[in-house]
């Protein structure tokens, strides 16, 4: 049975190859029934299609044909009004129920910029500080070390991720009080030094939920039900749950050995405040609206949210706060990407054209959300032209292998060259050119930088947009 990713970042293995996301064992959930879909899918109609709805028709035609995804909802908005609302596929396969246009979904790490946006609420109304030792909220022994709230939002407070933990295998599936797994945590060693690297990290962001309640005396479903949704108008977005009776909520599934299968089962006790909202992607919509656009937050919070990670070196991440911030098409790009079992979630904003794209999945699977929303941002702006250029100094010189934390595991990369590039390979996969822009060794959006000291590569610093991981040379 194939593993999943309980709540996973934007990328997902279809768009990247990283290694890095964590993948839960199905065998100590239930049984999962197998699913072999024939062709016979919805007919999408094109007849009166813009140019744009035919173009991603007919992207997603044939994952629908092919029963690689179950279904699909897409919403681009510009500056509040749709380009493009449109449903593909089924919410339930056992009944052959198509999916609504306005169904919701598991939006997994989508979450996270909602609990980051509660969390400066209550800093603007000055009931704690960014800068706040989170153990003045919540019990958890760091072992001597000061953690702050904002460390905990940006990635950067060292503490073991919970998802990339053994233990939590055992307690995934059932209800159980919060507490059981900060006590799991907290006998974890730290990855690495408060400050000093970036490794997305769910348990932040289960204790960021844990200080939201503590303060407020509400529960973190209410508090982002009254606070968030219900003064945006998203009448379609609730903290999920596998038990409540919900209309047009889409059914999860995992892709397996022989076909998609129901998703595997996780409590959401645990995905929390880290991956456990619902929504639809019109409401998705009308919250990128709101938040970049003064409606959510003031002025001055709105920059905290959106300032990305500093380590203590003085290196600047591209990671902020529940988002990432990164450049494409020539334009800022603002996106957080979310996977949890059955769902995955890709929510884009475009600051500068004031355009939104929201793509939402009910599959975990070879596709990825991000993409779609990669190919729809490619149709509305053109693709990027590759300004990679030859090195002109020693290639030799980067040749080595660098060791270091990466999200769950110990990365060991290994970097050669031939004449004219060098090659990369993080621990056993594939063997991967790096191309030079802009003084810049590159992958897609990753960016690999060598540290030299007289002369000597002793550091390789990897700004994976959601990490930035910090490998040494290894000594012979």
């Amino acid at each position: 049975m194939k593993k999943v990713n309980p709540i996973a970042s934007r990328h997902q293995p279809a768009r990247r190859n990283l290694s890095m996301l964590f993948l839960v064992r199905s065998a100590a959930f239930c049984g999962a029934v197998f699913l072999i879909i024939s062709c016979n899918q919805p007919k999408i109609e094109t007849a009166d299609s813009s140019p744009l709805e035919t173009s991603v028709d007919s992207l997603i035609k044939p994952w629908l044909d092919s029963a690689k995804i179950a279904g699909a909802s897409i919403a681009v908005y510009k500056e509040g009004k749709p380009m493009l609302f449109k449903s593909y596929g089924y919410a339930d396969l056992e009944h052959d129920v198509k999916l609504p246009v306005n169904a919701s979904f598991e939006i997994g790490s989508v979450t996270k910029q909602f609990t980051c946006v509660a969390i400066l609420q209550l800093v603007e109304q000055g009931k704690l500080s960014l800068d706040d030792d989170f153990t003045k909220y919540v019990k958890f022994d760091t072992k001597g070390r000061k953690v702050t709230v904002q460390q905990l939002m940006n990635h950067t407070s060292g503490i073991k991720g919970y998802t990339e933990m053994e233990a939590f295998m055992s307690i995934a599936a059932h209800k159980l009080k919060r507490d059981t797994l900060l006590r799991l945590v907290e006998k974890e060693p730290f990855d690495f030094e408060p400050g000093t690297a970036l490794i997305y990290n769910n348990s932040g962001f289960f204790i960021l939920g844990l200080i939201i309640e503590k303060i407020t005396g509400i529960s973190y479903e209410e508090y982002v039900q009254k606070n968030l949704f219900e003064k945006i108008g998203m009448s379609n977005s609730y903290y999920c749950s596998k038990t409540k009776v919900t209309k047009n909520r889409a059914h999860g599934y995992d892709m397996g050995d022989k076909g998609l299968q129901q998703a595997t089962y996780i409590d959401h006790t645990w995905p929390y405040s880290a991956g456990s909202l619902c929504s639809t992607a019109e409401d998705l919509a009308k919250w990128n609206d709101a938040l970049h656009n003064g409606k959510v937050l003031s002025e001055e919070m709105y920059k905290k949210l959106l300032n990305p990670a500093k380590l203590s070196d003085g290196s600047v991440a591209r990671y902020a706060n529940g988002l990432t911030i990164t450049k494409v098409h020539g334009k800022r790009r603002i996106e957080h990407g979310g996977g949890i079992p059955g769902f995955l979630s890709a929510n884009v904003y475009f600051p500068d054209d004031k355009i939104s794209i929201t793509v939402l999945m009910n599959t975990t699977g070879p596709v990825s959300p991000g993409k779609v929303s990669d190919f729809i941002a490619d149709n509305l702006f053109g693709k990027d032209p590759d300004e990679s250029s030859s090195y002109s100094g020693d290639l030799a010189k980067f040749n080595g292998v660098f060791n270091g934390p990466a999200r769950g595991k110990s990365l060991r990369l290994t970097v050669t060259n031939n004449d004219t590039t060098l090659f990369v390979q993080h621990d056993n996969d594939k063997l991967v050119a790096l191309k030079y822009v802009n003084d810049q060794w590159t992958n897609n959006e990753q960016i690999y930088q060598f540290v030299e000291n007289n002369g000597a590569v002793e550091q390789v610093r990897i700004d994976q947009v959601y990490g930035y991981y910090i490998l040494k040379k290894a000594t012979k």
